[in-house]
């Protein structure tokens, strides 16, 4: 069942799932089986063994999240950094050079700064709207841009145009991490990027129970990144592919409360008094507004504000909240709240922090799928 086959809601429903149903089953069951029976496969990376992510479990996820992507295949992994990471080390080689979008998740920071280097990569950081800068940044050697479609924790987009022609008349792959869109709300494959990343773990999964990542791309593509990660064996389980799977079949009905609730709790705290600065792209003050709202369906379930006060003053707010629970993470059907500069970016040191805008006070929301007017009220009353 191909993107251009049915609607999205459609395909996350159907697309991949086994016809005829296994022993009639309307849930494709676990398959909780390492091994299979040999059937004169052609090569290694062919033969049915769970190592290689090729169980049933496996192969419906791809070719769901192939077709949400409307991208030739797909591979799961068993986190979003291992989506990264593989990704990243198998297509760009020994000696080669990756431009970085500079203000990124904290994890794909630290791999990129601490260990990229040390596996003979090279990587230089640049801020994805100064087009010139970034093409100044461009060797011979360089291979690849990497940016996310929505930054994390300052909403930012990057000139997805801009970039996309860049690399296209340099000849150069372009890798998106699409974690904060998610495919519901933005498809990357078929807009020019050569391949895209997702911590599955947040909306695809969406329940808050699952540590997944997926890549997307073309056949070329993922099929290096599937050898890749067969040979170091960062899988995905069966039974996390049956939850994954079972949590995609709703990720539209779930985007479109994600994007409802940020949206309105953005309006709503942008007028407060002790906000000082809301980042959500979704609000025509933001610079990116226009971007987004001719490329996206919706601008997620996640925004920033910088609360007017000292850091404890912002803790004190927090623990005032009856409805959102402080921890890391996002994408779930409950709202997460957290300091970044405590958690997803705390690995970042203090002065690259400070260049980047990510201050003491600021305060991300992921909004979860409860009523917009109960989130807008518990935070109306936890700010006074």
């Amino acid at each position: 069942m191909s993107a251009g086959d049915f609607h999205f809601d459609t395909l996350l429903v159907h697309a991949g799932e086994p016809r005829p149903r296994p022993e009639g089953a309307i849930t494709q069951p676990i398959y909780q089986s390492s091994t299979y029976t040999y059937a004169g496969h052609g090569d290694y990376d062919s033969l049915r063994y769970l190592r290689l992510s090729n169980s049933p479990n496996h192969t419906c996820l791809a070719e769901k999240i192939a077709a949400l992507e409307a991208a030739p295949a797909a591979l799961v992994t068993a986190s979003g950094m291992g989506a990264i990471s593989t990704a990243l080390l198998s297509l760009v080689g020994e000696g080669e050079h990756l431009i970085s979008q500079d203000i990124l998740y904290g994890g794909t920071y630290h791999f990129l700064h601490q260990y990229f280097p040390k596996l003979g990569r090279k990587v230089s950081f640049c801020g994805m709207h100064d087009l010139e800068a970034l093409e100044k940044q461009i060797r011979p050697e360089t291979k690849g841009i990497y940016i996310e479609s929505i930054s994390n924790p300052l909403l930012q987009i990057p000139d997805l145009d801009g970039i996309i022609q860049i690399a296209k008349r340099k000849g150069l792959l372009t890798f998106i991490d699409n974690t904060f869109a998610s495919p519901f709300n933005f498809q990357p494959i078929p807009y020019g990027f050569d391949v895209v990343l997702h911590s599955a773990t947040k909306y695809l999964n969406g329940h808050s129970d699952v540590s997944a990542g997926a890549i997307a791309g073309s056949e070329a593509h993922v099929g290096q990144a599937i050898r890749f990660q067969n040979t170091l064996g960062g899988i995905l389980d069966p039974n996390s592919c049956f939850l994954l799977n079972r949590g995609l079949k709703t990720l539209g009905v779930r985007m479109r409360a994600h994007n409802q609730n940020a949206q309105g709790l953005a309006e709503t705290l942008a007028e407060h008094r002790k906000v000082e600065k809301v980042y959500y792209p979704g609000l025509p003050s933001h610079p990116d507004h226009a971007r987004g709202k001719k490329l996206f369906r919706g601008f997620g379930g996640v925004l920033s504000f910088e609360f007017r006060g000292t850091p404890a003053d912002a803790d004190e707010f927090l623990g005032r909240l009856r409805l959102p629970s402080l921890a890391p993470s996002l994408g779930g059907v409950e709202t997460l709240i957290t300091r970044p500069v405590t958690t997803s970016h705390s690995i970042l040191p203090l002065s690259e922090r400070e260049r980047l805008g990510i201050r003491e006070n600021l305060v991300r929301v992921a909004c979860g799928i409860e009523d917009t007017d109960d989130l807008r009220a518990d935070f109306l009353q936890a700010l006074g």
